[in-house]
């Protein structure tokens, strides 16, 4: 028996309105369990586009999205926010935690969000085992604000990864760390999908990033194609 892909697009139309020419037009990508996929381009062709509808953020579009081959067409907003906690998890350049909360609160959030069903003792256990896993062990009680760029990475990681999900996005997730911090988390982040045989597309502008891929994919006109062809 066939395993559908953690993520499958299939011709997708994006165009924002007022714009002289779409940004997706056409394009298309399946994504294996496991497999680490890095998008490169210039500025404004299109890659926040392109997350944000992997994502299920953006539903107005052309083509389809398919997340373990379940189709996100049709699905209404409380649908497709139950899926999307459950089967994506998102790290974004800007870490997006909230500083005034605990390093374990902020990784606990994920529980919030998707709505999972849990007593306090088992998120807050489920969170420390997680920031155990990228490093953080025993940094659960101090506040987010008090981290380091790259620490504060780890704990976005660690967030991304509470509900168990199959499929991760990763914008530019290395873009705000000096070289040595970004080295390290890129490691961490090629460990932990490697472990979890978790499917990754990753957006980056950084070379060195872009070579831990499996394969890397250029956005111009609209489509996806491969590095160098």
């Amino acid at each position: 028996m066939t395993t559908a892909p953690p993520l499958m697009l299939t011709q997708l139309f994006k165009r924002h309105p007022g714009a002289p020419r779409p940004v997706l037009d056409g394009c298309a990508l399946s994504l294996d369990a496991g497999e680490l996929v890095a998008v490169m381009g210039r500025s404004g062709v299109g890659k926040s586009s392109l997350m944000a509808i992997a994502g299920g953020l953006d539903t107005d579009h052309g083509g389809e999205v398919r997340w373990s081959g379940q189709s996100l067409t049709g699905l209404d907003d409380a649908a497709l926010s139950r899926l999307r906690h459950r089967h994506t998890g998102f790290v974004f350049q800007a870490f997006h935690l909230l500083p005034h909360l605990s390093v374990r609160r902020n990784v606990a959030l994920a529980a919030q969000f998707g709505s999972l069903v849990e007593d306090t003792s088992s998120v807050d256990a489920r969170a420390d085992t997680l920031l155990d896993e990228v490093g953080l062990g025993g940094l659960g009680a101090r506040r987010a604000g008090e981290l380091s760029g790259g620490e504060r990475q780890r704990v976005a990681l660690a967030r991304a990864l509470f509900s168990e999900p199959s499929l991760l996005l990763a914008d530019e997730p290395t873009g705000n760390l000096d070289d040595t911090t970004a080295d390290a988390v890129a490691a961490l982040l090629d460990r932990l999908r490697r472990e979890r045989s978790l499917a990754v597309l990753m957006v980056t502008h950084e070379a060195r990033l872009a070579r831990r891929a499996d394969r890397v994919l250029r956005l111009e006109g609209g489509q996806l194609h491969p590095e160098g062809a």
